[in-house]
Parts: structure tokens; C-alpha cells; sequence
């Protein structure tokens, strides 16, 4: 068929062949190709993260890169990450997305994708992040309901534990009496 091009892609650590047209982005053909929706489509501009993806270890804005650009590539998206995490002798879901959960930081979860996927990427490279380099490494990712708080504490329970310590509790809990 004209204008379609075939791709191959590494997607969650596996191999997909996909037909798609030839100027559709990688968020197009993860959502309405292969039905991979946990990528989502927010701004289409580039703006506010909610289609991020990892490309070789990199978070992405799907919504920018073009699909054909993807190929030869490791693409990971939000639902690869679980089970990518049993493939390497973890169990349940990743780290980082459990952090999520016991946090409180996935409020409506539009943009949890997206920042769960950022956050991996900065904990893969940094296991010691700052504060700051946390809030930089999210900085593309724009959260609707203003639940930044608890999604930086979330990032920090996820490195403290990967490193073996115990975390602080979130800070509202701190002031407890």
C-alpha cells in the first residue's frame, strides 16, 4: 500500500514488525497501531510530556520522533516496564512505578507514564539524585494536578531503596504527632 512503510521496532524487549504511514510519530504507532495507549497524547507539541517513552535509556517525546526514527533503537514504554523488571529476576512491577504507588503520586494518571519513565531514566544513570536533580530530570513532564510533591518523594523512596536504605517517610508525615 502507498505511504505505508514497514518498521521494525524493539519494543519492551521485543521484537514488533508494523506497518504504518510514513510520517506518523512513535506515539501514533505505539497507540493506534499496536494499542499500547499508557503513552499518552496530551499536547502533540512537545510540551507536556505525557507521551514520554525511553529510546536507548533516554526518555522521548513520542509525539516529536518520528516512528521511522525509533528503529534500531530499545524503545520502553510504561507497560514494558514490569515486565522487563521480572525479565532481569525482579518481581511486581518496577521499582520505581511500586515508589509511585506507596507515595501517592499517581493522583489522575495522565502524566504518570510520563514521569515514571523520566524518573527511570534518571535513576538508572544517578542512584543518588538531589532533590534538584530530580526536579530537573521531570522538568518535561507536566503534572495537572499539582501533585509534585509527592511524585519528587516518590523518585527519592525509589533511589533510597535501590540503594538498600530505608527511606524517610513523605514529609506531611513528618509533622505528625
Amino acid at each position: 500500500m502507498p505511504g505505508l512503510r514497514s518498521l521494525n521496532l524493539t519494543l519492551n524487549g521485543d521484537l514488533v514488525q508494523v506497518a504504518a504511514p510514513e510520517h506518523w510519530t512513535l506515539l501514533e504507532v505505539l497507540r493506534y497501531s499496536l494499542g499500547l495507549t499508557g503513552s499518552k497524547q496530551g499536547c502533540d507539541k512537545g510540551d507536556c510530556g505525557a507521551c514520554t517513552v525511553l529510546m536507548d535509556g533516554e526518555p522521548v517525546l513520542a509525539c516529536l520522533t518520528l516512528a521511522a526514527a525509533a528503529e534500531g533503537k530499545q524503545i520502553v514504554t510504561i507497560e514494558g516496564l514490569a515486565p522487563l523488571h521480572k525479565r532481569a529476576g525482579g518481581s511486581g512491577v518496577d521499582p520505581v512505578q511500586d515508589a509511585f504507588d506507596r507515595s501517592g503520586a499517581l493522583q489522575c494518571g495522565f502524566c504518570q507514564p510520563g514521569m515514571i519513565l523520566s524518573a527511570k531514566a534518571l535513576l538508572d544513570k544517578n542512584p543518588k539524585p538531589t532533590r534538584d536533580e530530580i526536579k530537573q530530570a521531570l522538568s518535561g513532564n507536566l503534572c495537572r494536578c499539582t501533585g509534585y510533591t509527592q511524585i519528587l518523594e516518590a523518585v527519592e523512596v525509589a533511589a533510597a531503596e535501590a540503594r538498600g536504605e530505608v527511606p524517610p517517610g513523605p514529609r506531611w508525615r513528618r509533622f505528625e504527632g
